[in-house]
């Protein structure tokens, strides 16, 4: 299995998808999974309902983890990097 070359806290672009052309964040990576998820893409809502009687339900929202293969690199300028020329830091 190919080694996952997106660590957490790396900036990144969606090339493709509903969020395409997006920025975000590296909040979290599952690399046997080969996904990530990044701050502000693949937002979901989910309801919940009261837990104590009087209580109000609540709408949470939180970011879906998206495949690997649809983030790019993106550098301090903004510009999209390749794998082989990352920024090592």
């Amino acid at each position: 299995m190919p080694k996952l070359k997106i660590k957490k806290g790396d900036i990144v672009a969606v090339i493709t998808g509903t969020d395409k052309g997006k920025t975000g964040k590296v909040i979290q990576v599952f690399p046997k999974l080969r996904r990530v998820v990044v701050e502000g893409i693949n937002v979901r809502k989910r309801h919940l309902r009261p837990r104590k009687s009087g209580d109000k339900g609540q709408t949470v929202e939180f970011f879906m983890p998206i495949h690997s293969s649809n983030v790019m690199l993106v550098d301090e300028e903004g510009k999209t990097v390749r794998h082989d020329d990352r920024i090592k830091t």
